[in-house]
């Protein structure tokens, strides 16, 4: 039987209506959908917490105060700050470690701010948990010290030494040399990446990978020598500084610089980047401290002298910055207020006579400032530096040796791949329009714009479409040439086969067996040998 209607009569159609509650089409399309709708309802639920939890904290952030306009808050020194307005939990946090024998002395910091590095130049470093007063090692490494870096966490940590740079542990063991890092004078690690990078005499930024040993990168700057680089903590990009003023900011996945801009008359001294990524503070040998604003152009903001040129900066967690300049430690406040520049220190400091200021770095969620000299370690009271709320899943001061584990493997699984590390981490993830792709790729003058508006309009017009095989040829013949040296094993096969293909055609052509080899036809010319 047929199931097809008789001659001369019409088909029935029945319309159903769709469940708009159910979706329809392709199942990539629709796994496509429910992924995008779970993402955007876990967002939203995130937002929803977080906004909740802001409500139970109970801990704000405060800055000391002037009573009228004529006191001024530089003028507090720390000795009566600590005896008449700090309680005894807080003046223990000052700390005045006199080692004169091996400065000047380099500092860092976990990203929970429990635990201390320091490191002298004449090869003493040693670890410790500074709120317990309890020391974690203490080694003399008999060579030269340029700087000291924690890892991940306080089990590991990376000293810059005379020649290369070599990686502890918690105990002061050696556990790596890593060779890659020639001369380096300066470390900084990328917590989300796992990656160590350093410069130093050579010129060359290296990035090592700590989870896996490889190498990710080694970008020669070009630009000799460099002692001076930071990080910014925002988005991941290193910012190193030059002896001809300029500062240039880096990513692994790229041979040349994100950007490249001229900042000082002379040679830099010290750079700083604030935690939220907006501003970079620039120190030269000029004399001047400069504010830059990282999202609109790169441009100035404001511009501070000193007596004599600033040799370390630091911005802290809500927005301080410290400037070392001699045996004197400033700290400033709204610096980087476009409308209103600071006129006078938030705090001073004064180094014993006879040391000079080596290394400045904020404790994490404390009001202190600690920094090295030449006779030593010290820190001073900063009232409202730190972040007072802290979140236990990113970084816990009071992480057990269990939590400290398991955050250990989280981030291994969490590690971010180095290609992401951009200007704008925001664009990650994010879904580009096809207007915007468009326009991103006009050039600045009329012509080349009709240009590229033709390159990606449906005008079937011989012009257009000319125009869009030329770029479709060109993208083909870009991504030929960039395949000429890679090794790829499938083609090497087919060029195998196409090789021993062409010599069976060439023994055919000759009359030539399988067995022999194929000779040069002028051979006949040859003398025969005797």
């Amino acid at each position: 039987m047929s199931a097809r209607p008789a001659k001369g009569t019409k088909p029935i159609v029945v319309n159903v209506a769709k469940d708009k509650s159910r979706p329809y089409g392709s199942a990539r399309a629709i796994k496509a959908a429910k992924s995008t709708a779970k993402a955007h309802n876990d967002w939203k639920e995130a937002k929803a917490k977080r906004d909740a939890s802001a409500l139970l904290l109970t801990q704000d952030a405060g800055f000391i105060e002037a009573e009228d306009e004529l006191e001024r808050t530089y003028r507090l020194q720390q000795d009566v700050l600590r005896n008449d307005h700090l309680d005894l939990a807080s003046q223990a946090k000052l700390l005045q470690l006199d080692l004169p024998d091996f400065g000047p002395y380099r500092v860092d910091f976990t990203r929970s701010g429990r635990h201390m590095l320091f490191g002298g130049k004449k090869g003493h470093v040693a670890a410790m948990d500074w709120k317990q007063g309890r020391l974690m090692c203490e080694v003399q490494l008999k060579e030269t010290v340029r700087d000291v870096c924690w890892l991940h966490n306080e089990t590991m940590f990376a000293v810059a030494q005379k020649d290369i740079v070599f990686i502890y542990d918690h105990s002061g063991t050696e556990l790596h040399a890593l060779r890659k890092h020639r001369l380096p004078h300066r470390l900084t690690f990328l917590p989300y990446h796992f990656l160590l990078a350093s410069i130093g005499d050579t010129g060359v930024l290296v990035y090592q990978d700590t989870s896996t040993g490889t190498v990710a990168a080694e970008l020669p700057t070009k630009l000799g020598k460099c002692s001076v680089m930071t990080q910014n903590p925002w988005n991941a990009v290193i910012h190193t500084g030059h002896a001809n003023g300029i500062v240039t900011m880096w990513s692994p996945t790229t041979s040349t610089p994100l950007v490249k801009m001229l900042t000082h008359k002379g040679a830099l001294t010290a750079i700083a980047v604030d935690p939220t990524g907006r501003h970079m503070a620039t120190s030269g040998v000029d004399g001047q401290v400069k504010l830059w604003d990282l999202r609109h152009g790169f441009k100035p903001i404001h511009s501070y002298f000193s007596r004599a040129p600033a040799t370390d900066l630091a911005f802290s967690q809500r927005g301080l910055l410290a400037v070392g300049w001699s045996s004197h430690v400033h700290v400033w406040k709204d610096v980087a207020v476009p409308d209103a520049k600071a006129q006078s220190p938030y705090l001073t400091h004064q180094i014993p006579a006879g040391s000079k200021s080596s290394g400045l770095q904020f404790v994490p969620f404390e009001d202190v400032l600690a920094f090295g000299h030449d006779r030593g370690v010290a820190t001073m009271v900063v009232p409202g530096a730190g972040e007072p709320n802290f979140d236990a899943l990113e970084a816990n001061p009071y992480a057990t040796a269990k939590q400290r584990r398991e955050h250990e493997v989280k981030q291994l699984l969490d590690k971010l791949p180095a290609d992401t590390i951009s200007l704008d981490p925001s664009v990650i993830g994010a879904v580009v329009s096809a207007t915007d792709d468009r326009a991103s790729r006009l050039p600045g003058s009329q012509k080349h714009k009709a240009v590229a508006t033709a390159l990606d309009s449906d005008d079937e017009s011989p012009e257009a479409v000319q125009l869009r095989e030329k770029k479709k040829i060109s993208g083909l013949r870009k991504y030929l040439r960039k395949q000429t040296n890679v090794i790829d094993a499938k083609k090497q096969k087919v060029r195998e086969e196409l090789d021993r293909k062409r010599e069976d055609r060439e023994r055919r052509k000759r009359g030539v067996d399988a067995g022999e080899a194929i000779g040069n036809p002028l051979d006949r010319f040859r003398a025969k040998q005797k």
